[in-house]
């Protein structure tokens, strides 16, 4: 009875860990991961132009429509920021981890890290007649950062920040928040301050807009978190007098979330050289590593950081948690591309991310085929439009005769590439046996198929098409 009892017992146990133990061990589905899958089932894609425009008292803000398949697919919300000269973008915090690219202009960005020490002290002379001239300090803030074109900046959730555009032209930012990240506990809908929450102003009216897709209606919610509070509270909290703690709250601000600055907005911040000798120590010393020293910015601009690289075809250049270890926290990477005319860059597709490629310069051509036998676009892209391509759908560029300049946002912060072509493509890698049975094709065509093409990535044109033009066709 006793032996019967024991094999009864383990056989019940096998069960429970052949079968519902594996329910345990999957990790369940989010809803909103269930609702992004649904959107992933992609016939056709299309380059989306920004959907409508809001206007601000020192520039504007344009945002991409979220009800679009494709951007539901990458879990994502796109906008632009325009800065003007002396702007500033109200000091603002978000429930989605977001990448920045700096399109133009320069500026300097605040980064308010929860806890963090107030390591820049501005300090002024005291009155004449004390002596020595002793100092005391003005005022004591975090970190500040300056940005410049070609930088990409990385945001955290919940982290509050700031952008001031204090260069001599306008600042252009390309955001891409992440709104599917596991940061984001909220809802995926950008709906302007939906995944910003602003500590200023009063950023926008309450009313209804109509997108230019599909005549979706849109919900614009208005104020600043001060506004929900009691003034009498915030006097009390902040030990001020009603008339300030009133004016916390913005609530006669109609200035939208881009604002003029005054020629009193100056303060205490290293030189060129010491911010970027500083940097250079990070790197060396591990002290990136930390919350309230780690970089928050990499430029993708300069030619000889390019990750690669051809001489008459162009350049890509890349950073990742690898490089700048701050994306590792918020999961995401950017790709910075440069066709030179009628150039390629090789086909391949992402292993484990999708991209947001956003077109900065130029005009060209797209390929995007999935698993079926038909691209699902093949059409032509210009400046400031938007192209989502899907995680394991292939893709294949060629620059106009302007060339083609692109970022490209992705969703993993080691987002991993495999080309069909080049030095580096899954082609060469197979043995020739492989691609002769695999393509019916003779030892010497799959010799050709692996050798021909020596570049990595970027094919510039070769003469013969130069010389009748490019072969590709809109179909």
């Amino acid at each position: 009875m006793a032996n019967s009892l024991v094999l009864a017992i383990t056989i019940i146990c096998f069960l429970v860990l052949t079968t519902g133990g594996s329910a345990f061990r999957q990790r369940p589905q989010l809803p909103q991961q269930e609702q992004q899958a649904q959107y992933c089932r992609i016939q056709s894609l299309n380059p989306l132009e920004s959907a409508r425009r809001i206007q601000h008292e020192a520039g504007y803000t344009d945002v991409w429509d979220q009800t679009s398949d494709q951007i539901q697919c990458a879990g994502v919300a796109a906008s632009r920021h325009l800065i003007q000269q002396g702007g500033l973008l109200l000091p603002s915090f978000n429930n989605a981890p977001l990448l920045a690219y700096v399109v133009r202009g320069r500026g300097i960005v605040g980064i308010i890290n929860p806890g963090c020490a107030e390591t820049f002290q501005s300090s002024e002379q005291t009155e004449s007649g004390e002596r020595f001239g002793s100092e005391r300090f003005r005022d004591q803030h975090q970190k500040i950062h300056p940005c410049r074109k070609g930088d990409i900046v990385a945001f955290q959730a919940g982290v509050a920040h700031w952008v001031h555009n204090d260069g001599n032209e306008e600042l252009e930012l390309m955001v891409v928040h992440d709104t599917s990240n596991a940061d984001n506990q909220l809802d995926q809908n950008l709906r302007v301050t939906n995944t910003r929450f602003f500590l200023a102003g009063s950023p926008q009216e309450s009313e209804k807009q109509q997108t230019k897709y599909g005549g979706q209606q849109e919900e614009i919610f208005s104020g600043n978190l001060f506004q929900g509070f009691e003034t009498e509270v915030l006097a009390e909290s902040f030990k001020v007098d009603l008339e300030t703690a009133a004016r916390l709250q913005g609530q006669d601000d109609n200035r939208g979330f881009i604002v003029r600055v005054g020629k009193e907005f100056e303060m205490q911040r290293p030189s060129k050289y010491e911010d970027e000798r500083r940097e250079r120590s990070q790197r060396n010393n591990g002290f990136e590593e930390t919350v309230c020293t780690m970089r928050i910015r990499e430029n993708l601009d300069d030619p000889e950081r390019a990750d690669v690289y051809t001489a008459q075809g162009g350049r890509i250049s890349t950073v990742n948690s690898h490089n700048l270890p701050i994306l590792k926290q918020i999961q995401l990477s950017a790709e910075r591309g440069v066709l030179y005319e009628n150039a390629m860059a090789a086909p391949h597709w992402t292993l484990n991310a999708h991209n947001i490629i956003y077109i900065l310069r130029g005009s060209g051509r797209i390929q995007v085929v999935g698993h079926s036998n038909r691209a699902v676009f093949n059409g032509e892209v210009r400046q400031g439009q938007l192209l989502v391509v899907p995680q394991n759908y292939a893709e294949v560029k060629q620059a106009g005769s302007e060339g083609l300049e692109w970022v490209s946002f992705k969703t993993n912060d080691r987002a991993v590439s495999s080309p069909l072509a080049g030095k580096t493509s899954v082609i060469r890698a197979m043995p020739e046996e492989v691609v002769m049975s695999a393509f019916r094709v003779s030892r010497a065509e799959a010799h050709k198929l692996k050798y021909n093409r020596q570049e990595v990535r970027i094919f510039p044109q070769s003469s013969s098409k130069r010389e009748k033009g490019s072969r590709w066709s809109i179909v």
